[in-house]
């Protein structure tokens, strides 16, 4: 046991790994949005708008690789780390700036775009952050620090820029925007900040953890105060997300129970489910049941209503449909209209194959006439200068 704990220690070992001043300079080159920078952010945010706009992923992830977003984030939770108030001014500020050239950026292609797409999946997907998108960032930012800290770095910080997706949620804020959709703006903007907060949470942790030397040391009143400010500001990042992260299971579930509930009931005696409809709108849930066939017995409807019971759902949340039910008839006079009905089908669709085989027998004697053609043409031709050369 001995030994196994030694070479766990050493496999977890970051010491031999690490370049603590290299990591820091490189932070805070990377929180300016001056010349190139500004303009590759630019032309990041058009890129994933595009994509947003045409519902295209590869084209979302690259204009994520492209992006220098995760700059001032990193830098902010690096402040917080070594108490360098300086930094932290820098690094907001140009975090703002960051953000309003991404609003604007987006807002202004979402005006002159002409296309306007009926399920904009990609967008709508960016207005819905849950505990989930907390988790993502916070070990995103983990990860993203300790890559910027190590001596021989990789390809973790694309990774974790395409993980935490900071982009979109900034272009989805400008559609909304664009389109005065308030939905988009705030579900967005609500994403991105989670995302940014929670980065710059693990950003400051893994500091403390690796040892980053504070710039200066502040009197405990101050540390304090800020330590308060962080775990408001935390709280309020979390809590909605995990109401938003419980709703979104709930609703997962209920589509899952309805589901199954439908599969399980297609056929129903002398009626059958033709379609159905989920509805998981926040002030109640529901699936709409379109039934054909006869209408449905109070023994039938009753045996539905138990089995959406036993299937996870109330009563009250299932919604019979009977408008395409007709009433009982004769079983006999039923088939005897579907023998009709198919007899009649089929004798249409003989006389096509009937049809189409008269046409083929025809393109295939084609070829054959115009060859026959051609070799009386042939025969008459060659004989024609011996006719000439005969005396007359």
């Amino acid at each position: 046991m001995g030994k196994f704990s030694e070479y766990i220690r050493e496999t977890l070992s970051l010491n031999e790994h690490l370049d603590l001043g290299n990591a820091e300079s490189t932070i805070r080159q990377n929180i300016n949005f001056k010349g190139p920078n500004v303009i590759i952010l630019a032309c990041a945010i058009v890129i994933a708008s595009v994509g947003l706009n045409v519902n295209s992923v590869p084209v979302i992830i690259g204009a994520m690789l492209i992006s220098p977003v995760m700059g001032p984030i990193m830098g902010f939770g690096l402040s917080l780390g070594i108490n360098d108030t300086d930094l932290m001014k820098a690094s907001v500020r140009n975090f703002c700036v960051m953000v309003s050239i991404s609003i604007i950026a987006s807002s202004v292609f979402f005006l002159i775009s002409p296309l306007n797409l009926e399920h904009p999946t990609e967008l709508l997907s960016r207005t819905n952050p849950t505990i989930y998108d907390v988790l993502i960032a916070i070990f995103g930012g983990i990860a993203g620090m300790l890559e910027n800290s190590r001596r021989e770095r990789g390809t973790v910080i694309s990774g974790v820029a395409i993980a935490t997706a900071l982009m979109p949620p900034l272009c989805t804020v400008g559609f909304g925007i664009a389109t005065l959709d308030p939905h988009y703006i705030v579900g967005a903007l609500y994403l991105f900040l989670i995302n940014s907060v929670f980065i710059a949470l693990a950003v400051f942790v893994t500091s403390k953890y690796l040892g980053f030397h504070p710039v200066r040391n502040e009197d405990e009143s101050m540390y304090a105060r800020r330590a308060r400010v962080a775990w408001v500001v935390v709280a309020l990042m979390v809590i909605p997300s995990i109401w938003s992260a419980v709703t979104v299971i709930r609703e997962n579930n209920f589509t899952i129970n309805a589901e199954r509930f439908v599969d399980n009931n297609k056929s129903l005696g002398t009626s059958y489910i033709y379609d159905h409809k989920v509805s998981t709108s926040r002030k109640c849930y529901q699936v709409e049941v379109f039934l054909a066939g006869e209408h449905m017995n109070p023994q039938s409807r009753e045996l539905l209503l138990r089995s959406a019971e036993s299937h996870g759902l109330q009563r009250s949340q299932v919604i019979l449909r009977e408008e395409a039910a007709v009433k009982g008839t004769d079983q006999t006079e039923v088939v005897r209209d579907l023998y009709e009905y198919y007899d009649k089908r089929i004798q249409e669709l003989n006389q096509t194959i009937t049809d189409l085989q008269v046409e083929l027998s025809r393109y295939k004697k084609a070829p054959a006439d115009t060859a026959v053609a051609a070799g009386h043409a042939d025969t008459s031709s060659s004989a024609s200068p011996e006719a000439s050369a005969r005396p007359e």
